[in-house]
């Protein structure tokens, strides 16, 4: 199976950067919010360029002065099943998959938004599965805010830039 990485990235902003493996690369968004384990919650995906599969190992400290300079944090991993044709359902604005990670299981979806300005936005959304959770639960990025790789913080992470 794909793999898919989310790392947690302190740039300007802090934000998750969503990895799907496909074709040989992963194809990557900027999902400002992180993502939400609640069934059809809608967090804004920014696409941004394909990484190299072996960047989805990178969790560091991107030096001061380089593109997205910051910590990276490896959030979450694991592999994904998408529900069709990746490659024709990304090119259609609508993937629908299922992750196996450490942190992100069951069913979610890509959906590309109408296209506005340069970039090109999406939604990323969480299926109302048996890993969904109701509104009133604790969120998964405040619950769980460690490396699944080294348990370490975001904060921990910057601190090893200063």
């Amino acid at each position: 199976m794909p793999s898919f990485v989310v790392q947690k990235h302190a740039a300007r902003r802090l934000h998750y950067d969503f990895r799907l493996e496909v074709g040989g690369v992963l194809k990557s968004w900027a999902v400002t919010r992180g993502p939400s384990l609640v069934a059809g919650e809608r967090r804004l995906a920014i696409e941004v360029e394909d990484h190299l599969l072996s960047y989805g190992s990178f969790e560091g400290v991107i030096p001061s002065g380089s593109y997205g300079a910051g910590a990276v944090l490896l959030w979450d991993r694991g592999t994904w099943q998408p529900n069709g044709d990746p490659v024709a359902d990304l090119a259609s604005g609508s993937l629908r998959f299922r992750l196996h990670g450490a942190k992100l299981t069951g069913g979610w979806r890509l959906m590309r938004m109408a296209p506005r300005g340069r970039q090109v936005s999406w939604l990323l959304m969480k299926a109302d599965d048996e890993a969904a959770r109701p509104p009133s639960a604790p969120d998964i990025l405040e619950e769980r805010p460690l490396s699944v790789v080294s348990g370490r913080s975001i904060e921990a992470l910057s601190a090893d830039a200063s």
